[in-house]
């Protein structure tokens, strides 16, 4: 696949997946049964931020044609 993301997208993706694996990691302090679910859509955003950073392939992007990579 033709990398969409331009070094700018890519460390924001880094940036939010590290917030949001961080932001898990500290919930797991106080832990209810809203708070798993939380910490699954976090643990799960941060996955997905920080896998596409890495790859530098957004798949939301395809379908509409958009890149920000120069």
């Amino acid at each position: 696949m033709k990398g969409n993301m331009g070094d700018v997208d890519r460390t924001i993706r880094m940036l939010l997946g590290i917030a949001a694996l961080l932001a898990a990691l500290f919930a797991t302090i106080q832990v209810t049964d809203i708070t798993n679910v939380v910490i699954i859509i976090l643990l799960v955003f941060a996955a997905i931020m920080i896998l596409t950073s890495i790859i530098g392939v957004s798949l939301l992007y395809i379908p509409f044609k958009i890149s920000t990579k120069k």
